[in-house]
């Protein structure tokens, strides 16, 4: 069933295996917020279509002869919700999702967030930031765009510019399968030496994951996915699709190295988009959500 304008979720995987607050090691949290979209709309959706895809994951995961839900998951309610017309300022969705994700960090838990537009992981970011004032921790973010402009389309916190917020943070970022950018974010990334691993150099480079992890010097660090910055034809339900990009067992090996090597703070997945009539793309996003929480159980030995 195609997910259109739920304003409930249904618990990831399901209510037969959810877990209360309490006991959870591990929060989605749906964050359904869409304001800026420039291309192709429905990323609000994305969250709900995620909770409903998860629906048809196997609990079983063959990679790793394991459950993971026994580790407590618990589905909590979307915020800066948008769906049906309801307007949410810029800043009261960065308040909301910073208040809300410092919130679980301090109850201890694994937050997975869903978005979405990208411009919510710069309130999640800052959450992160101010639980870990001393210790600085590297943002990886998987996506096609740089998300690197100062400002898009009037807005410091258009979709287009959170890693540039992110940057001034003075956090340091490492992007991977970036293959669309324009010239101001190119001229940032020689003047900031940012460490940029391009769509291409995953194709035509075999050293490339060993350099990416190379360049992760901080022992924590904060995984944003953006959706399309996996190959289109794996998940074509997102706002502005880009040829080429991550292939899947691509994908999950170079994550399930970073949380191997990494402590892994927290993770997003942004920008799905749901396409009529298709259920490929959400219930990838929702496997590619189920694969994080076995890599944090793996890391933290649950």
């Amino acid at each position: 069933m195609q997910v259109q304008t739920l304003t409930s979720s249904l618990p990831f995987l399901g209510p037969d295996v959810a877990a209360d607050y309490d006991t959870a090691r591990v929060v989605i949290l749906p964050i359904p917020y869409e304001a800026t979209t420039t291309y192709r709309r429905g990323c609000e959706n994305g969250p709900a279509a995620i909770l409903d895809a998860s629906q048809q994951v196997e609990y079983y995961d063959d990679d790793h002869d394991r459950e993971w839900w026994p580790v407590g998951l618990y589905t909590h309610k979307a915020i800066a919700d948008t769906r049906n017309g309801h307007h949410v300022s810029s800043q009261e969705m960065l308040t909301e999702v910073q208040n809300t994700v410092a919130r679980l960090i301090a109850d201890g838990k694994f937050v997975i967030s869903l978005g979405g537009e990208h411009s919510i992981t710069t309130g999640i970011v800052e959450a992160y930031r101010q639980a870990h004032p001393r210790e600085p921790f590297t943002v990886v973010q998987i996506d096609a765009h740089g998300d690197l402009r100062n400002e898009y389309e009037g807005s410091i916190h258009n979709h287009a510019c959170v890693m540039r917020r992110i940057v001034d943070m003075e956090l340091p970022t490492v992007q991977i399968g970036i293959r669309s950018i324009c010239k101001e974010e190119a001229d940032l990334i020689r003047e900031r030496q940012l460490t940029v691993i391009r769509a291409r150099e995953i194709v035509l480079q075999p050293d490339w994951m060993q350099r990416a992890l190379a360049a992760i010097q901080t022992e924590k660090v904060f995984l944003t996915i953006d959706l399309d910055g996996i190959d289109p034809t794996l998940i074509p339900g997102v706002g502005t699709p880009e040829p080429g990009g991550l292939n899947w067992f691509s994908l999950l090996t170079f994550l399930e190295q970073v949380f191997q090597n990494h402590e892994v703070i927290g993770c997003d997945v942004m920008e799905l988009a749901p396409i009529t009539d298709s259920v490929v793309s959400e219930f990838t996003a929702a496997k590619l959500v189920y694969k994080l929480v076995g890599y944090q159980a793996v890391a933290k030995g649950w």
